[in-house]
């Protein structure tokens, strides 16, 4: 049964599909394209700070999917024919956080090698930037998931408050994988960055089926 729900939540997350991650990966791109227009072409700048540009574009293309996420099956009934079915809220989330990695974290990791051209980037530094975002895009993923289903109750204006939610709760993923480009040459301080991501990240996705399985009872007994 769990298989069949992923896959189905696959299908639905995956480009072509209620929007699909496309958007997100352009987006994405569109950041890293035009970040050498606003800040010049100085092949130095753009090598120092381009690391931290495409942890910024990844998480604000994270925001893009929000409300896709939970909202429309929430409304269509999904999670009720599920758990007649008896099948837990805490499930259908863990299948859901997981389909969502999947549709988001692996292409952005591979939208990373075009972005790196466009920002110039050399080879160690985006090695430390795609080993950071394999720790901490499941914790960015794990985060939209539990904000989606927080605001799944709200009549209007959910998915602007979930943007907005979205970006304080992601900045110890985003101190901890942007930290570890402080140095770029893969000393301890950068183990150091991307080890404390990973267990952030790990958390976050420990804690998220529980927490947006509470909150999705909450929001369809309310």
């Amino acid at each position: 049964m769990l298989w069949t729900l992923l896959r189905r939540d696959l299908a639905a997350l995956l480009p072509g599909r209620r929007g699909g991650t496309l958007l997100p990966l352009l987006f994405f791109l569109a950041v890293a394209m035009l970040y050498p227009f606003a800040v010049g072409p100085d092949p130095d700048l753009l090598a120092r700070s381009g690391g931290g540009i495409v942890w910024v574009a990844a998480l604000l293309a994270a925001i893009l999917p929000l409300d896709r996420l939970l909202a429309p099956d929430y409304h269509t009934g999904f999670f009720d024919q599920w758990t007649l079915r008896g099948l837990s809220e805490e499930a259908v989330i863990a299948s859901r956080l997981l389909a969502h990695w999947l549709s988001i974290g692996p292409p952005l990791m591979l939208a990373t090698l075009p972005a790196a051209a466009l920002l110039g980037l050399d080879g160690r530094t985006l090695a430390i930037v795609e080993l950071g975002l394999l720790a901490g895009t499941p914790g960015l993923a794990a985060t939209g998931v539990l904000i989606a289903a927080l605001t799944l109750g709200l009549r209007s204006g959910g998915t602007a408050l979930a943007g907005l939610l979205l970006i304080p709760l992601a900045v110890p993923l985003l101190v901890f994988g942007a930290g570890a480009l402080a140095t770029g040459d893969g000393s301890g301080i950068a183990q150091s960055g991307l080890a404390l991501c990973g267990a952030v990240s790990l958390g976050l996705v420990a804690l998220t089926p529980f927490a947006a399985g509470a909150a999705v009872r909450a929001a369809r007994d309310f």
